[in-house]
């Protein structure tokens, strides 16, 4: 009988674990059943991209130095799972969650202005998906600087404006706990 040890399986697992989780953010609730979610599973290759690229923010931004300190984690990190949405109209008449009249109105006055219901829709999918990495006792972190790493990456079209990373760790100490801000 073979045996397998535990730490040569830990990023087979994560990975794992990432595709779950990519599956229950994609069948989170939607509003109105418009989906404008957009998910992707990270192996060690693009995490390090990803890494990379974060680091090059803190330099190029000035004073974001907790880019540089959750660059690390996506370094230490087994797996990665990106989420994130397309600005949509629900096409709603009546709502002005997002500050216009209705969706005519916020599309009027351009693209970039997010809906209320995608960002809500985001926020539900993100909360599906670390359910299960809990549910897998999976240390995991939602951190909005991975995303827009990505973003900057381009792994997502541009349609995709906001966008959140979800590292994930299987360790005897987690990882995203007692971080230390980089200078």
């Amino acid at each position: 009988m073979p045996v397998v040890m535990e730490q040569e399986q830990r990023s087979q697992t994560a990975m794992e674990i990432a595709h779950k989780m990519a599956a229950a953010a994609r069948t989170a609730p939607k509003a109105r059943g418009f989906d404008n979610l957009e998910i992707a599973v990270v192996g060690k290759k693009t995490m390090t991209a990803l890494s990379k690229k974060m680091v090059e923010m803190v330099i190029a931004k000035r004073g974001a130095s907790f880019f540089a300190r959750d660059s690390d984690c996506v370094l230490n990190s087994d797996a990665l799972l990106l989420i994130g949405t397309k600005i949509g109209s629900t096409e709603l008449e009546y709502c002005g969650l997002c500050g216009f009249a209705n969706c005519k109105e916020r599309e009027e006055q351009g693209p970039l202005h997010p809906c209320a219901f995608n960002t809500g829709d985001l926020g539900i999918a993100i909360g599906s998906a670390v359910s299960i990495a809990a549910d897998y006792r999976i240390d995991n972190r939602v951190m909005f600087s991975v995303g827009m790493a990505a973003r900057e990456l381009g792994i997502f079209a541009k349609e995709v404006v906001i966008v959140y990373g979800i590292p994930l760790s299987i360790s005897g100490k987690n990882i995203f706990v007692d971080r230390k801000p980089k200078k």
